[in-house]
């Protein structure tokens, strides 16, 4: 088998560091967040109350601020409950049982036992179960008890405090992230509007790999949404912004199908130009006159408005679909269809429901 090219090589690494940058770029504030939490944490618990070693204040700081901004309220929560029950039940058990292999198995399935019991969440029942080791493994007989749970409750504090501190960068990325998903349902639309044009195979194909590879922008788009949701549920600064988020994650499942639906239009353009089926013309001119409408809901959302201003262009396409020419090849009424179907899915993010959306459309043609 013969190696890759060297070019092809260098350009998937190229991507793929472009990737990991991108993604550094993504949570570098909440990198820069734990860093500072932990050192906060360290601080507070070592000079100001005398603590020797300290260390779980600013693990408690940084693992309840995470990398994500979701559920940091919960996290903070179950860890210092966490820590409650693992040191108490170590402390208490190590008395009677002392330490060793035997004894450190006991109480590490005693901790995880009661936290599971009182219906805790993972990091809830992993932090009972990581304290309990810290006694018995680390500090047994220590006495340490109440200052290691000390130590938990200043890295929550601190954590919850630094929660609350939030860029706006990070309530602009479900519109930004929007933004991108619409322009390449754009781009898709027009490459489909050529390759009905062309019927170039080659074309179709290399489109139809770029639409099966959208996937991953939809789940940005979620995962962004609900980091929105979440700070604005956890910051109190940021409440103000509250309506315009959740008017963003409403229009993620419309926009998952627009782009599930441009992927079945990609693809069945693909198959017209593989079996030489003839598209007219026509659709190709809806294909890039829905394009156009898209950019109109882009440009809406990037402004942070519902993207009203798209609903005529977009009822102008819905309604040219009812007077196209019928085609010939069953491939080509298809496209048609999936066309109408864009139409119906882009409809919904400018405010219409399900059946409205589809109601604003006439009959296809006959």
């Amino acid at each position: 088998m013969e190696a890759p090219p060297f070019d092809l090589v260098w350009s998937r690494s190229r991507s793929s560091a472009r990737v990991r940058v991108a993604r550094w770029r993504s949570k570098r504030w909440q990198i820069l967040q734990c860093a500072v939490a932990a050192a906060v944490a360290w601080l507070i618990a070592s000079d100001l109350l005398g603590h020797d070693v300290p260390v779980f204040a600013p693990i408690a700081a940084v693992v309840s601020l995470g990398t994500s901004y979701g559920q940091r309220l919960r996290r903070v929560a179950e860890v210092t409950a966490g820590v409650a029950i693992g040191v108490l039940l170590a402390d208490l058990l190590i008395v009677w049982l002392g330490g060793g292999a035997w004894q450190l198995g006991l109480i590490v399935a005693l901790a995880m036992t009661a936290a599971v019991l009182l219906d805790a969440g993972t990091l809830f029942v992993n932090q009972a179960a990581i304290q309990s080791i810290f006694v018995v493994a680390l500090l047994p007989g220590s006495g340490a008890s109440l200052t290691r749970w000390t130590d938990a409750l200043i890295g929550g504090g601190v954590a919850l405090v630094a929660a609350t501190v939030v860029p706006a960068a990070a309530l602009r990325r479900p519109r930004e992230q929007a933004a991108v998903v619409l322009r390449k349902v754009a781009e898709l639309l027009r490459g489909a509007a050529d390759v009905m044009v062309d019927g170039e195979v080659e074309r179709g194909m290399a489109l139809l790999d770029d639409a099966r590879s959208t996937d991953a922008l939809i789940r940005q788009l979620q995962s962004a949404a609900d980091e929105g949701m979440a700070i604005v549920a956890s910051s109190p600064f940021r409440v103000r912004h509250k309506p315009g988020i959740r008017r963003m994650a409403e229009l993620v499942g419309p926009m998952d199908r627009a782009m599930r639906s441009t992927r079945v239009l990609v693809r069945q353009v693909a198959v017209a130009a593989y079996h030489r089926r003839p598209v007219p013309p026509s659709y190709s001119a809806l294909a890039r006159d829905l394009a156009d409408a898209v950019d109109v809901v882009v440009e809406e959302l990037t402004q942070d408005r519902q993207p009203t201003a798209a609903m005529p262009a977009l009822l102008a396409v819905g309604m040219a679909t009812g007077s196209v020419e019928r085609a010939e090849e069953m491939t080509a009424e298809v496209v048609l269809a999936q066309l109408r179907s864009v139409v119906v899915d882009l409809l919904m993010l400018t405010g219409l429901s399900q059946l409205e959306s589809t109601d604003a459309l006439p009959p296809p043609p006959r």
